[in-house]
């Protein structure tokens, strides 16, 4: 029998303390069921406090419940957790199943992702075994019954085997005059698929940052040797010519203008294609704040006169957005604010956002309210994609205990991205403040021009797991 035969054969909560008010609600929600003279199954916070799963069977056809045991013997603690994370039947135990057909089906789903789990780990030798009311799965009809008591006992048996390395690498085609320790692929290294994965995905983009964009691997051989444990890895890749940026056409647009949209990627006609490029479009699409989603495709061949054409297609988010707010304390009264916004005013991803707050309520004389308000406009694309303009006034008016304040600030401005990691903004600001104190009143008119430098190599911003962003700002300023 193959390996590969091998692989696919069928083988008390805590306590908790609730206020008065969700007791009551508990007790009223007691009331109404006993009422009702039916036991509903009731859960609050995830605690089913009455009735039973078989209400939540109700909407599966001919529900049949399982029991999973993973029996892993040779897999180290590590490995044992990434093969029960791959397990869909282990994850899924507390859920029936639509009756005999969707336990077998969910059986076999589950063998192909625990292979997968295995060779992601380098064990080309691994054996995955699964067995329902202990038969083999391999050995059950399509149309098998399983219909002993439930739970239906399921046991999956795993012989992970050997870690495999990494053995023979070669490179052909294009790709010959590559090394292939370059991207990761070196004699006796990690053999994961996952690894020979990546290892793949950046050749193909190496030859693609020398504006080759039809570079594309075009034969893989794989043998893995049981024998001495390694795996040979040989890639073959075809580079394709240098080629320069097509017509760029846009699909999904309804409410954005598609030739700002086309206007926005900045990819120019006949200027040498970058993989590099192309993602930095995406980004600024995707920062305009008017599309859900953005997918940039290169086509599969070249155009008449040797450029490649880009598909670009989005989805559009619902242009406008509103919220409301309130606070209240003890001491500052009540407080509410709101905000308006329009992520698309003019049709050119033009933002124009409203937002108010007035605090103070309750604990101040109506003419001592505070009051905050203040209006945002920007418009990118004014001088090249990578551009915006933008704009902003607001208003406060408060009254703290040693001082009243009034004061008026507006900003005009224009930011740029040099490239994905830096920007760069300046501005002019006007700022009006009205100051009445125990010393009498004070009038400040300054003038400003904030500088901005920013550098940003995060990952992912909004959960960075490396790089870092640094800001240098000056405001050189003036008093009127």
């Amino acid at each position: 029998m193959s390996a590969y035969e091998r692989q696919m054969s069928g083988g008390t909560a805590p306590r908790r303390v609730l206020s008065h008010a969700l007791l009551f609600a508990l007790l009223c929600s007691t009331a109404l069921v006993a009422a009702s003279g039916n036991a509903a199954a009731f859960e609050i916070f995830g605690i089913k406090l009455w009735g039973s799963s078989e209400d939540e069977d109700a909407d599966i056809v001919d529900p049949l419940r399982y029991a999973v045991t993973i029996e892993a013997p040779d897999a180290d603690e590590d490995l044992a957790e990434k093969l029960e994370n791959a397990s869909a039947l282990k994850d899924d135990e507390d859920r029936p199943v639509s009756g005999s057909l969707g336990l077998l089906a969910k059986a076999r789903g589950d063998r192909d992702q625990l292979v997968a789990a295995l060779y992601a780990d380098a064990r080309y030798e691994g054996v995955v075994t699964i067995t329902i009311e202990g038969k083999p799965l391999d050995d059950l009809p399509p149309d098998a019954e399983f219909s002993g008591p439930q739970p239906i006992p399921v046991v999956i048996n795993i012989a992970t085997g050997p870690k495999f390395t990494l053995g023979d690498i070669r490179l052909e085609g294009d790709a010959a005059g590559l090394a292939g320790a370059d991207f990761g692929l070196i004699a006796g290294g990690d053999a994961g698929s996952g690894a020979v994965l990546k290892a793949e995905a950046s050749i193909v983009r190496a030859l693609k940052e020398e504006g080759r964009p039809l570079a594309k691997v075009t034969e893989r051989e794989i043998v893995a040797d049981h024998a001495t444990s390694t795996l040979d890895v040989t890639l073959t890749v075809a580079a394709g010519p240098v080629a320069g940026y097509g017509d760029t056409t846009v699909e999904g647009t309804e409410k954005v203008d598609r030739d700002f949209t086309e206007y926005m990627t900045g990819l120019k006609r006949g200027r040498q294609y970058s993989p590099e490029e192309v993602d930095e479009a995406r980004d600024r699409l995707l920062g305009l704040e008017v599309f859900n989603s953005v997918t940039l495709k290169e086509a599969d061949s070249l155009d008449a006169v040797g450029n490649i054409p880009i598909g670009v297609e989005v989805s559009e988010r619902k242009p406008r957005y509103f919220g409301l707010g309130g606070t209240f304390s003890n001491t500052e009264g009540l407080g509410l604010e709101g905000y308006w916004g329009h992520r698309n005013l003019f049709g050119r991803a033009e933002k124009l956002r409203i937002e108010g707050k007035i605090s103070g309520i309750g604990s101040n004389e109506l003419t001592e309210l505070n009051y905050n308000a203040g209006i945002m406009f920007e418009k990118p694309g004014v001088v090249g994609p990578a551009s915006k303009f933008f704009a902003g006034a607001n208003t406060v008016l408060e009254h703290p205990d040693a001082y009243d304040r009034f004061s008026v600030k507006g900003n005009t401005g224009l930011s740029y991205d040099l490239d994905r990691q830096q920007t760069v903004s300046a501005e002019v600001a006007l700022d009006y403040s009205k100051i009445t104190d125990s010393f009498g009143k004070h009038t400040y008119l300054i003038a400003s021009i904030p500088l901005r430098y920013v550098y940003d190599n995060r990952d992912n911003r909004l959960n960075p797991t490396t790089g870092f962003r640094a800001l240098a700002y000056a405001e050189p300023s003036y008093d009127i």
